[in-house]
């Protein structure tokens, strides 16, 4: 396994609820009293949450009925404008789709002003009938058919990831650019990793951080002071159950943001907000479980194997679904050499250089470290495409190039591309994403990751005002 087994009560936090719909939400009454409200929280194509707010007295509704909202939340862009191009918005009657609870997730909010609880929703699509499916563009059921495919082989992934982030002071600096939490007279040299200074510094509010993420069942683990001043990082748990770690991550992520709201200072999972400190990135360790629990990886030859061939599968399918890793304008920014970002497509053991790490350990923790993703990318869609990429791989029969020793930065390997729109161009032409994620998703996510470019192409910066005025 990737990490230690998380806490049983915390494991308990995302079981299925009973045959009653009701269940969960009754044993939460019973446990914390009926809330104020509850927000009902639908993350979008782009990670962002949205939804609603629902009287606490009305909550069952939310089980017995669902929450209606628009089918088309999935074609708004990273402002929440509606996308034309996406083809679902007005000229389909802009339908409401049908979203249900996601189990385990309905938890108190603690950094809240007023006595609220969260719960999670998934998106389905009403047939006419009185039944629903699947909505074809919500992230979540993507990552569900990836999971199923594995199960089918007898394969269960085993999941944790990796958040990092800046705490920045509330207000930006000069010419608006944000500021973290230590002063910037420290000069781009202060790095201060791992620095115990940095984390006695904060201490207040990385303990409500961790003190919220065990209220709210969150297998929160190691924090640490990261390789920049005011960026942290929070490591998750490992999940057997690969839909609630990428669950974990996304309610991990509104839960640093919200606690440091309490505490007057802003958290950014902005992938590079600064151009001379390292940008923010989200690692996903993952191994494959059989049918006993026992690492598939770490079975001797045979597990060598397994291992080498879903290497192979994340390599030769990275191009395709970068964009899925670094989905904004920003995100390709952070990568450069020597940013602790990868830029190579390539693979070695106990090295932090390439973009697909093996750690080390006992056999039981073999696993693979995918560190393409910035901090800002969905974490359903990152790890969605690293499944579906580990699949390509295995079924495909695939062996990866040598593993690289030393500094990946100088090495020959293949290239990620610095530039969106070939990383766009890339996905968009993709047979593999096709097949792994279905026509339909290829194309609006394609067209609205494009409609996002395009917007920041349209836009003259500062620098060309004071070079060419």
């Amino acid at each position: 396994m990737p990490l230690p087994e998380a806490a049983p009560a915390v494991a308990a936090a995302n079981q299925t609820p009973g045959a009653e719909a009701g269940d969960e939400l009754g044993s939460y009454l019973a446990r914390e009293g009926v809330p104020e409200i509850v927000e009902v929280l639908l993350p979008d194509t782009h990670g962002v949450l949205r939804g609603k707010w629902i009287p606490g007295g009305a909550a069952s509704k939310i089980w017995s009925d669902g929450v209606a909202i628009p089918l088309s939340i999935f074609g708004l862009d990273i402002w929440g404008r509606e996308v034309e191009e996406t083809g679902i918005h007005i000229e389909t009657g802009d339908r409401d789709g049908l979203c249900r609870p996601v189990p385990g997730t309905l938890k108190p909010v603690p950094w809240a002003p007023r006595r609220s609880a969260q719960v999670m929703i998934s998106m389905y699509e009403p047939d006419g009938r009185g039944g629903a499916k699947p909505w074809e563009l919500d992230p979540r059921h993507k990552l569900a058919a990836q999971v199923a495919r594995l199960a089918a082989l007898g394969l269960h992934p085993c999941v944790a990831f990796e958040l990092e982030f800046y705490l920045l002071k509330p207000e930006p600096g000069p010419g608006g650019v944000p500021e973290p939490v230590f002063p910037a007279s420290h000069g781009p040299a202060r790095q201060n990793m791992y620095s115990m200074s940095d984390l006695d510094a904060y201490a207040g509010l990385l303990h409500e951080v961790r003190e919220a993420a065990r209220i709210q069942g969150l297998p929160a683990d190691t924090v640490i002071s990261e390789a920049a001043p005011g960026q942290y990082e929070v490591n998750l748990y490992h999940r057997r159950d690969a839909m609630a770690a990428a669950d974990d991550a996304i309610l991990l992520r509104r839960l640093i943001d919200g606690v440091a709201r309490k505490h007057g200072l802003r958290a950014s999972f902005m992938a590079k907000p600064f151009l001379e400190f390292a940008g923010s990135g989200m690692h996903v360790h993952v191994s494959l479980t059989d049918e006993t629990g026992a690492n598939a990886f770490g079975a001797g030859d045979e597990g060598e194997v397994l291992l080498r061939r879903a290497a192979a599968g994340l390599l030769a399918t990275m191009p395709d679904t970068a964009v899925f890793y670094v989905p904004s304008y920003n995100g390709f920014r952070r990568l450069v050499p020597g940013s602790y970002a990868p830029t190579g497509i390539s693979w070695g053991y106990d090295n932090r250089s390439v973009a697909v790490r093996v750690p080390n350990g006992p056999p039981k923790a073999k696993r693979l470290e995918h560190r393409i993703a910035g901090a800002d990318a969905h974490p359903h869609l990152v790890l969605a495409a690293i499944l579906a990429g580990m699949l390509e791989g295995i079924e495909q029969g695939l062996e990866p190039p040598a593993p690289l020793t030393g500094n990946a930065y100088e090495a020959q390997a293949p290239r990620l591309t610095y530039a969106m729109r070939e990383a766009i161009a890339d996905f968009a032409g993709s047979a593999f994403v096709e097949r792994a994620f279905g026509p339909e998703y290829q194309r609006v996510y394609a067209v609205m990751k494009e409609a996002e470019l395009n917007a920041f192409e349209r836009r003259i910066n500062p620098l060309e005002y004071d070079t060419y005025l």
